[in-house]
């Protein structure tokens, strides 16, 4: 990775950031709510991107539509990021996976 990647990768981040704080009120506590969460789960896809981008956009689009966030994704907002990563591999799992390859099977 150049400079000129963590440049781009820099200026992206804060053209997201930027349409975070676009968002209601109720939106932006939540999206920070999970961005928070999927940091600490750890979801490999988080990588590239596409995962909070994806978020974003969908809430730019229920509050256009006037929604609530709670009204958009439900009252279980843990749920519902489960839900987005729930066919992403975490960090956690590969890590845990690589640990028991080396152990071999157990007895």
């Amino acid at each position: 990775m150049g400079i000129q990647d963590i440049i781009e990768g820099k200026r992206q981040w804060r053209a997201h950031m930027a349409r975070v704080r676009a968002l209601p009120p109720d939106y932006r506590i939540v999206y920070k709510e999970m961005r928070k969460y999927f940091f600490k789960v750890g979801p490999v896809d988080l990588i590239d991107g596409t995962l909070l981008a994806g978020l974003v956009e969908f809430f730019e689009e229920g509050a256009a539509a006037g929604k609530g966030v709670l009204e958009l994704i439900g009252e279980d907002v843990a749920a519902f990021a489960d839900d987005l990563i729930k066919d992403s591999p975490t960090y956690a799992e590969i890590y845990q996976k690589s640990v028991s390859e080396k152990r071999g099977p157990a007895r």
